[in-house]
């Protein structure tokens, strides 16, 4: 299968599926992992019509879809579960911001972002992330990437550690984004031990231009805020609503990872105007150190200025200049600026301009 480019869906009409974001060269793939307390297992999906899932059966059903590119596999995927073709494009779409949508006691669609940081680069770079949860099975959405977000899921139902074998499709839907919230207290952290750094150095005056370091980190910083804010406001909404896909049991999981997503917020505003101030910090000692040179030179001119006009003067070289023809004149003008220069540089330390 062909990958579709990079494209846009304007003129196009409403749930039409097109793949909106960077093209990907991969095949996508769709892994299901079944589950209870004394069982799993775990395959690849190879035919289209083998993904279909439901909650009839005595396990967890999760079906994980690596690639959201290939625009039949994921009709195909809604077809079979009955999705609405708005979700469907919403899926597709990687510039789509987080949201949730319930649609009735059917299912819950949940979408957000998988932040990454390259520390070499200095950047952060966003996956996008969609789920459907419906009763008793969750399908998963992500983009196709080297390395797969949901291991450490992965891992812990392999290993029958923890609470998700004995909880159902909603813990695993918990599991998922709190693993993605973790993600951005690993990243913030990081800026925070960057910015520390900064801020040392620039009040030690060891770093002669941090200025772009300090707008690629606000820039970073509020890209960030961008694709975490939403998540509050929808996790909040998630809480509110009364459905009945998501237990009682597992809305205390689903607050706590509420409160985690606030203290993220918080930090990052912290860091920002920390950033803002750092900033202003490096402006305001340029503006030192500029002031400090033009002080020096304009000491040095007032110095030289009266030197100048006597060497003017006894530059004229008039015939009735009685002191040219003094045989020691040339010593005492030279005394004489030499004293008035010193006098003049004991006058400026005197008056606390030196």
């Amino acid at each position: 299968m062909t990958p579709s480019p990079t494209t846009s869906k304007f003129g196009l009409s409403p749930g039409t599926l097109v793949y909106v974001g960077p093209e990907v060269a991969k095949d996508t793939t769709l892994k299901l992992v079944e589950y209870n307390e004394k069982y799993h297992e775990e395959r690849v999906v190879r035919n289209l019509r083998e993904c279909r899932i439901s909650g009839e059966k005595p396990y967890i059903s999760w079906l994980d879809v690596d690639g959201i590119h290939e625009s039949e596999v994921i009709e195909a995927v809604g077809q079979l579960h009955h999705v609405h073709p708005l979700l469907l494009e919403d899926i597709m779409n990687t510039r789509q911001k987080p949201k949730i949508e319930f649609y009735n006691d059917t299912y819950v669609f949940v979408s957000l972002k998988m932040l990454y940081w390259r520390d070499q680069e200095g950047q952060l770079d966003a996956e996008h992330v969609s789920f459907l949860l419906g009763s008793n099975y969750l399908i998963s959405f992500q983009e196709k990437r080297t390395n797969d977000i949901f291991g450490p899921v992965l891992d812990r139902i392999k290993a029958s550690v923890g609470k998700t074998r004995r909880n159902g499709a909603d813990y695993l839907l918990f599991s998922l984004i709190d693993l993605m919230v973790d993600t951005y207290l690993e990243i913030l952290e990081r800026m925070s031990e960057e910015l520390e750094e900064l801020e040392g150095q620039i009040l030690a005056g060891k770093h002669k231009d941090p200025i772009t370091q300090l707008y690629n980190l606000k820039r970073q910083l509020t890209l960030m805020r961008k694709y975490v804010w939403p998540l509050r406001d929808m996790l909040s909404q998630g809480l509110r609503e009364n459905s009945k896909l998501i237990g009682k049991s597992t809305f205390p999981y689903f607050r706590d990872v509420h409160d985690h997503v606030t203290n993220v917020i918080e930090s990052i505003d912290s860091n920002r105007e920390l950033l803002t101030g750092l900033i202003d910090i490096h402006y305001s000692t340029l503006s030192s150190r500029m002031n400090s040179v033009m002080k020096t030179l304009t000491i040095y001119s007032a110095v030289f200025m009266p030197l100048t006009f006597i060497a003017g003067i006894y530059g004229m070289n008039f015939n009735n200049m009685p002191e040219l023809r003094q045989p020691n004149g040339y010593f005492y003008t030279l005394g004489g600026m030499g004293v008035l220069a010193i006098g003049l540089l004991i006058y400026f330390r005197r008056r606390g301009w030196m």
